[in-house]
C-alpha cells in the first residue's frame, strides 16, 4: 500500500512573521521549518504567544510570511485559499444565531454556489459525519457547546477539502465533554482520511490525537521538538494510561520546558 503521508501538502521552509505595530515590530515566527504529509494529524502545541495559531493561519492565507517560503498542496497560501484546498475551525463555533443549524453548515456552499440539492445532500453527510444528523432544523442556542462545535466542523467539511485546520476548537469545553469529541475527531478523521493541523494547549490532548507532535516556543515562536508518534492508528481513552502514551508526554513536556531556555 501507498504510504500517503509521504507526498507533502504543507511544507514551510525558514519561515518568519514579523507584525508591525505602533509599538514597534513584533517579531512573532523565526526559522519555522515542518513537512505535513497528506493524512498526518499533526498538532501544535506551546505556551501562550508562542505563534501556533499564527502559523495556523498563515497557511490558511490569514497572515502572510515576511520570511521564507510556505506553500499548500505547491502552490502559495493564497492560491490553495481560492482553490478551497482547506476548511478552518476556529475557537468560538461563530455560528449564526438566527440560521438553523443547517444554515450554518450550508452557508460556505450558497457563497460558492452549489445547487440546492447538492447542498442538501453534502449538509445531510457532514451533520452525519459529526453525529448531529437529526439536529439540521434547531438553532444553536438550542444545543450544547459541543454540539455546537460539531456543526463548526461540519461547516468546515462541508466543500470536502483534504486539509482541516483547527485552532483550539476545544479549549473552551468541560473535560468529559472534551474526551467524547477527542474520540469523535479522532473516528472522523479515520473515516475522511483528511490532513489535520490542530492548535492546543492540552499535552494528553496533543499526544492522544497526533500522528506528529509539533512542540513551539515563545518569544518568538520556533519549533523546540518534533515528535513522531508511535501510538496505533486505533486510540482507545484509556491508552493515556499506557508507558507508550506517558514517554511521548515526558517528551512534550521536556521541549516546552527547552523552549523556555530561549526567555
Amino acid at each position: 500500500m501507498k504510504d500517503l503521508s509521504a507526498e507533502t501538502v504543507i511544507e514551510a521552509k525558514g519561515v518568519g512573521l514579523v507584525f508591525q505595530t505602533d509599538d514597534g515590530p513584533v517579531e512573532a515566527l523565526k526559522g519555522i521549518s515542518l513537512k505535513i504529509g497528506r493524512g498526518e494529524f499533526v498538532s501544535f502545541i506551546g505556551p501562550s504567544g508562542c505563534g501556533k495559531t499564527t502559523f495556523l493561519r498563515a497557511i490558511a492565507a490569514l497572515e502572510h510570511p515576511t520570511a521564507g517560503s510556505l506553500t499548500v498542496n505547491g502552490m502559495a497560501p493564497d492560491e490553495a485559499r481560492r482553490k478551497r484546498a482547506y476548511g478552518y475551525v476556529f475557537q468560538a463555533a461563530g455560528l449564526y444565531p438566527w440560521r438553523t443549524i443547517a444554515g450554518n453548515v450550508q452557508l460556505p456552499l450558497e457563497i460558492i454556489g452549489f445547487s440546492r440539492a447538492e447542498r442538501a445532500e453534502r449538509v445531510a453527510r457532514v451533520l452525519k459525519l459529526v453525529d448531529l444528523d437529526g439536529f439540521g432544523k434547531k438553532f444553536p442556542w438550542q444545543l450544547s457547546g459541543g454540539m455546537q462545535q460539531r456543526a463548526s466542523i461540519a461547516r468546515a467539511l462541508a466543500f470536502d477539502a483534504d486539509i482541516l485546520l483547527m485552532d483550539e476548537p476545544f479549549g473552551a469545553l468541560d473535560e468529559i465533554v472534551r474526551d467524547r469529541l477527542n474520540e469523535e475527531l479522532l473516528k472522523l478523521w479515520a473515516e475522511t482520511g483528511k490532513t489535520i493541523g490542530f492548535v492546543t494547549h492540552s499535552i494528553p490532548e496533543a499526544v492522544y490525537l497526533s500522528t506528529k507532535i509539533v512542540v513551539m516556543s515563545p518569544r518568538p515562536g520556533r519549533i523546540t521538538d518534533v515528535i513522531e508518534s508511535t501510538l496505533p492508528r486505533v486510540r482507545p481513552l484509556d491508552i493515556r494510561d499506557s508507558p507508550e502514551f506517558l514517554a511521548i508526554a515526558h517528551r512534550v513536556r521536556e521541549g516546552l520546558r527547552a523552549g523556555h531556555a530561549y526567555d
